[in-house]
């Protein structure tokens, strides 16, 4: 049995024939055989683009790659791209364990979409850091959302994450005005100073607003703090919201 560095390469290879118009029948089998291994893998799933554990196989991924690209090289370089956060894994390079404690937390509550913001803010952290502090803000906003829904809270579209944040603050009983203890004042104070900090980064670097000539443009480490701490703060929610037994 092949090691799950070794299934990872073959998956890739395998994504990149069928792309570049190599592959055969026997490349078909072999990708839905190694995908079902490497998602059983919790470590690696993390890790593995989204567009994977969309395509069950080849004939699925084809027309999504096609469409997305027209010659072979920029359909390899996009691969081999998606692909390098999981080597990372075994390059020693950002293997975070709270990526996984994180992705556990919002596969339990919640199965596609949220999942899938998070996912996209993992993938990009490094290849589009615009576009992973973009997603960061889509899923805190996503699991504000969420938590208002199933527990009869009510807001707009329209609303910020500011005002997202602190209508399920006080949906929770986190909201710093609910507690009179100094330390937990501090603590929970400090939660809202984050979301609009996340919310106020979003807005200064990522890619939601057009830039100026002037503009800040972010780099990776702004999009692993960026991500980390929404990543942080949706499981802190997740984790209130289970504990107050409204979790379903």
């Amino acid at each position: 049995m092949q090691a799950p560095q070794e299934q990872v390469e073959m998956l890739q290879n395998a994504l990149i024939a069928r792309a570049t118009g190599c592959s055969g029948v026997e490349d078909n089998a072999d990708y839905s055989r190694l995908r079902t291994a490497l998602l059983a893998e919790p470590a690696v799933a993390a890790r593995l683009p989204s567009w994977v554990r969309a395509t069950r196989t080849l004939d699925q991924f084809w027309p999504f790659i096609k469409a997305k690209f027209p010659s072979y090289a920029e359909r390899r370089e996009f691969i081999w791209s998606e692909f390098r956060s999981v080597f990372e894994l075994w390059d020693g390079v950002a293997a975070s364990p709270s990526d996984l404690g994180v992705t556990h937390a919002i596969t339990k509550f919640d199965g596609e979409h949220i999942h899938g913001t998070w996912q996209k803010a993992l993938e990009r952290r490094n290849s589009d850091p615009e576009g992973a502090i973009t997603s960061a803000r889509t899923l805190l906003e996503s699991v504000c959302k969420h938590i208002l829904d199933a527990s009869g809270g009510r807001y707009d579209e329209g609303d910020d994450m500011n005002k997202l944040y602190r209508q399920t603050a006080e949906c929770l009983n986190i909201a710093p005005t609910q507690h009179t203890e100094k330390v937990f004042k501090q603590i929970l104070g400090g939660c809202t100073a984050i979301i609009e900090g996340l919310a106020a980064v979003r807005n200064l670097l990522s890619d939601s607003h057009g830039k100026g000539k002037a503009a800040v443009k972010p780099s990776a480490r702004h999009a692993e703090l960026a991500v980390n701490l929404a990543g942080t703060m949706a499981v802190f929610l997740l984790a209130t919201w289970e504990a107050r037994g409204e979790f379903k």
